[in-house]
């Protein structure tokens, strides 16, 4: 990817490819929309110190932006100076509407009308009725064309989660639960709507979520913890899909090397075995006793630890949220993760490590599938 300085300059790294004026003014247009989604109120000159650039560039940019409804002028600022006083932005967040839907691996699926913050403006959850191929897609262009109507503003665009294996073209490349085979999902759905269309699985969806509407403002690893165990790792803002987009798959790394229960793959020992939902409540259900069923949760987090060890490592990660039951995470099983993270790692690499519950996990997937339209539409991440 090309990185641009203050002013869209080309940096060293992109030095001799052009960057046309257009490409800057984009980029510079989404630095200052992505400072107004992280903080309400900033002034014309909070924007240039936080973005690098020009007061010019800035007044310019606001203003486009206050005419095309996406910032409003919400009130007066403080005086830092001589002259009037500044004006405080905002990010107009009702001023475009997004259509996100998520496919469970469950029978169900739910959407939702999301303004721009993230607030849900009307919801619906269907059942498939055990739909898969052509029927399931039925169900689901159904469904989004009522949220469509439904919609209270212009619609940037829609966020599709499902199940499976999706590519950089919002084709579903498999998708077991849906008996989905190379089904472009992104083009079958703008050929019906003629709107913008963006597909992603339903755990980066969930990483999307949380760093765009948890605390997360950099790098992220989510893990999901549930009938199985997989991951989404976010880096500068981007999800990382590997070469076959199914990165993330630490379910079926083997963390007790010869021993441990026998997981679904046939192998002994991997994470999966360990971690996932069915399995822990299975040995917390035949603990004898209160402390059997706390060494069941330490072990547990510490098999996970050693999974997020090497992670944490390579990618310098500060961030771990864990997506799943809270009664079954909190407590023990987090403090032997972060325990066994500290026993295998540099100190310079744990001492602002944090490991905890992820903030939206109740709607993750479906606000998921709404932060990455945003991100594709407006650069908002």
């Amino acid at each position: 990817m090309t990185t641009t300085s203050a002013e869209g300059a080309a940096s060293p790294r992109a030095r001799g490819r052009r960057i046309r004026p257009e490409d800057a003014r984009s980029n510079n247009r989404r630095l200052v929309l992505q400072a107004l989604h992280r903080e309400e109120g900033l002034s014309r000159a909070d924007i240039a110190r936080a973005t690098g650039l020009s007061r010019v560039t800035i007044s310019d940019l606001v203003g486009e932006l206050v005419d095309e409804q996406l910032v409003v002028e919400s009130g007066r600022g403080h005086r830092s100076g001589p002259g009037a006083p500044s004006r405080a932005l905002a990010l107009a967040r009702s001023s475009r509407n997004v259509v996100a839907v998520s496919i469970s691996s469950g029978d169900t699926i739910e959407g939702a009308v999301v303004d721009l913050g993230g607030t849900v403006i009307a919801r619906e959850v269907v059942e498939r009725g055990g739909s898969t191929g052509a029927e399931a897609l039925a169900v689901l262009g159904d469904l989004i064309d009522r949220l469509v109507r439904t919609a209270e503003a212009p619609i940037l665009g829609i966020g599709v989660s499902t199940p499976g294996v999706v590519d950089g073209a919002g084709v579903v490349r498999e998708s077991s639960h849906l008996d989905w085979h190379d089904v472009a999902l992104r083009g079958i759905l703008f050929d019906r709507t003629g709107l913008p269309v963006s597909v992603t699985n339903g755990l980066n969806a969930a990483g999307m979520g949380e760093l765009s509407f948890g605390k997360v403002d950099h790098d992220l690893l989510l893990v999901r913890i549930g009938a199985g165990v997989g991951a989404a790792a976010i880096v500068n803002g981007a999800v990382v899909h590997g070469r076959n987009w199914a990165a993330g798959e630490i379910g079926h790394v083997v963390v007790t090397e010869g021993e441990g229960p026998v997981c679904a793959c046939g192998r002994t020992g991997c994470l999966e075995a360990w971690l996932s939902v069915p399995k822990l409540e299975a040995r917390l259900a035949a603990a004898p006793d209160a402390e059997a069923a706390l060494h069941v949760r330490r072990e547990a987090g510490r098999c996970l630890g050693i999974a997020l060890s090497p992670l944490v490592a390579t990618l310098g990660l500060t961030d771990v949220v864990l997506s799943g039951p809270a009664e079954l995470i909190e407590g023990a099983l987090i403090d032997a993760a972060r325990d066994a993270v500290a026993a295998r790692v540099l100190p310079i690499l744990f001492d602002d490590l944090t490991v905890r519950l992820a903030e939206t996990h109740g709607d993750l997937r479906l606000r998921g599938a709404a932060a990455l339209v945003l991100s594709e539409t407006l650069g908002l991440a």
